[in-house]
């Protein structure tokens, strides 16, 4: 794994992502899937850092920024591989399903506060997802040039 510093030329936002290797990232950002979490742009570009090169002592427990990135890397990955993202319509999607007007099926997308507590209320099972575990938005290539 690799952990690059970005900037995001939409927004000038500076922010972190982990990939699987420095081949990974290029061929992402190529396809546009690298994308700011704050604006969603996908004009990111990557930041000069100092390489990271751990000593040949071994540390007697594991670094928890290190492990929480990995973790957090995975479960973006996971959700952007094998949900399907249904913008803001996620309210009526979950209840759809919940309600049995839909197939059940894995989604993510957002939701308003208010949206959230009906959801709750109506025992519509939904959770919101940690910031640092949710994928980019996906591209809507209708609204490109």
């Amino acid at each position: 794994m690799i952990r690059y510093a970005l900037s995001c030329l939409d927004c000038d936002t500076g922010f972190e992502a982990w990939f699987a290797s420095s081949d990974g990232y290029d061929k992402q950002a190529a396809s546009g899937l690298v994308s700011c979490p704050h604006c969603g742009g996908t004009r990111v570009e990557k930041q000069i850092m100092a390489p990271s090169v751990s000593g040949t002592k071994r540390k007697s427990e594991p670094d928890p920024q290190r492990v929480f990135g990995k973790l957090a890397a995975a479960a973006r990955q996971h959700v952007a591989e094998n949900f399907d993202y249904v913008g803001g319509g996620f309210a009526t999607e979950a209840r759809a399903m919940h309600y049995g007007e839909a197939d059940h099926k894995p989604i993510w997308g957002e939701t308003t506060a208010q949206e959230r507590a009906d959801l709750k209320d109506e025992g519509v099972p939904a959770e919101p997802l940690p910031p640092a575990f949710t994928p980019a938005k996906p591209r809507d290539d209708e609204k490109l040039n």
